[in-house]
């Protein structure tokens, strides 16, 4: 099923400022690649690869890594960085007879269609081999949170981002369409926790890079923006600091 025509949008927009994507999102810990890369796996095709930010970290492991990305501007990102890319949308993707040992999406899998994304995957994968989905979620200290959700309350009270706010759904936590498919076993998950420090500056750039934030009127936006920059300078002594949790959510092809 397509996407809504403001998901379009907003899907469309990271591209706007693909430098900026690849600047302030934040990287996966090494311990995700050791658990991507576990067994007998060099054949990589990353979807929606973006910039490269996962499939490097694969391609610096020995991997052989292809990039799917249905946005030329973040492709040309990550060939710059040295990740192969061949733009489409993975659901429509020509695979050209090539299989794989793993097919990953790190931050991406919600902007493709679940089942045909999860038919496509099993089409492509080895038996034995893996649809891995890799997400950050982020998490404010408590004291933070309340803070920040008063600003929210005011400027961008339909908020739904689970990066800026760090609420997170239960759908994180399972591969829809997987199981309809009838060519995957049960879905593991497996998690890690890491947290990165960031200035209100730098706060602010990051939010920059999500889609419900850089889509905002700009007025809205300002206003937003200033209230956050408060809170960390005032209130949080100049820092926030994220705690993550890195979740991957596979299955095995069989």
């Amino acid at each position: 099923m397509p996407l809504p025509e403001e998901l379009q949008a907003r899907a469309g927009s990271f591209g706007i400022d693909a430098e900026a994507y690849e600047r302030h999102r934040p990287s996966y810990p090494p311990l995700v690649v050791d658990v991507l890369l576990a067994g007998d796996t060099h054949a990589v095709v990353d979807v929606g690869c973006g910039t490269g930010k996962l499939g490097r970290l694969l391609a610096e492991r020995g991997a052989d890594v292809l990039g799917v990305e249905p946005d030329e501007r973040m492709a040309e990102v990550a060939r710059r960085h040295g990740l192969p890319v061949e733009v489409s949308p993975f659901e429509t993707w020509e695979p050209a007879g090539r299989s794989f040992d793993l097919v990953t999406s790190g931050q991406a899998w919600h902007w493709v269609d679940q089942e045909l994304g999860a038919r496509r995957a099993a089409e492509v994968l080895r038996p034995g081999g893996r649809l891995a989905i890799v997400w950050n979620i982020g998490r404010h200290d408590d004291h933070a949170q309340a803070a920040l959700d008063v600003v929210y309350a005011e400027h961008m009270p339909e908020n739904v981002s689970t990066g800026s706010l760090g609420r997170i759904g239960g759908e994180k936590w399972h591969l829809s369409g997987v199981d309809d498919t009838g060519e995957f076993g049960e879905q593991q998950v497996w998690s890690t926790d890491w947290q990165q420090v960031h200035t209100s500056a730098d706060w602010l750039l990051h939010l920059d890079t999500m889609s419900d934030h850089r889509l905002l009127p700009v007025a809205q936006k300002a206003a937003l923006y200033a209230g956050i920059r408060e809170v960390v300078d005032d209130q949080l002594g100049g820092t926030l600091t994220l705690h993550y949790d890195t979740r991957v959510i596979s299955a095995v092809r069989r």
